[in-house]
């Protein structure tokens, strides 16, 4: 059973969470503030944490750094704000979906169970081209013998391409299948983090390739 911890410092939002979790067969616990997951965090194990941005006393964003300090957990950024910097923010510190309120709950829901499935569900490979190499099991990039840092995001979307090489994936398919849900939004979420995966591949960069008019795929030309 998948157990996660919304923070927000607004109750009601925690309780609607709370019910609908309990109608979709999750566990439901909560924090009011960034400092008190912080403290549960450390004594429990959770399988997705969903993290207001704006909070007294500690923001979402801190949270975020000092929660993956502690732990290797998927998390869910809320915010009622839709400004492309704080999703750029939130995806550098290593989140893997950012939601914006107001939002539907069994949206929510559904998030939540695609995060943690996605989590758990990984097999054991290890993909190598020239000096990159992509260990699936460890979440491990390597370009040229040295291991890269990406968010989770980028390394789902990366190992994806991969699994589907020399294939053109559209936009619709890869926010279909590595967010997992039916996203409604335009596609610069994609285009984002092809951005940052190209930066964060170096001399591999060329590897993912833009498919004009339709999207991306991953090609080695040796």
């Amino acid at each position: 059973m998948i157990k996660f911890l919304i923070v927000d410092d607004e109750e009601k939002i925690r309780d609607v969470a709370h019910e609908y979790a309990k109608a979709s067969g999750l566990v439901c616990e909560q924090a009011s503030d960034g400092a008190e997951a912080i403290e549960m965090i450390k004594n429990e194990d959770y399988d997705v944490v969903v993290l207001d941005v704006m909070m007294p006393n500690v923001d979402g964003f801190t949270a975020c750094r000092e929660i993956k300090k502690i732990k290797d957990v998927p998390i869910i950024m809320l915010s009622a704000r839709q400004e492309e910097f704080d999703k750029l923010l939130g995806f550098e510190l290593g989140i893997d979906d950012y939601v914006t309120k107001p939002f539907s709950p069994r949206e929510l829901m559904a998030r939540i169970k695609a995060v943690a499935e996605r989590s758990k569900g990984l097999k054991h490979s290890v993909y190598s081209f020239s000096g990159l190499e992509v260990d699936i099991t460890g979440r491990n990039l390597i370009v040229d013998g040295e291991r890269i840092n990406v968010t989770p995001k980028e390394f789902d979307l990366l190992v994806f391409l991969i699994q589907h090489k020399d294939q053109a994936l559209s936009r619709d398919v890869l926010l279909d299948k590595v967010w997992n849900y039916n996203y409604y939004g335009d596609y610069r979420t994609v285009d984002t983090h092809i951005k940052m995966l190209r930066q964060n591949l170096g001399p591999y960069r060329d590897y993912i390739v833009t498919v004009r008019g339709t999207g991306y795929k991953f090609e080695v030309l040796n």
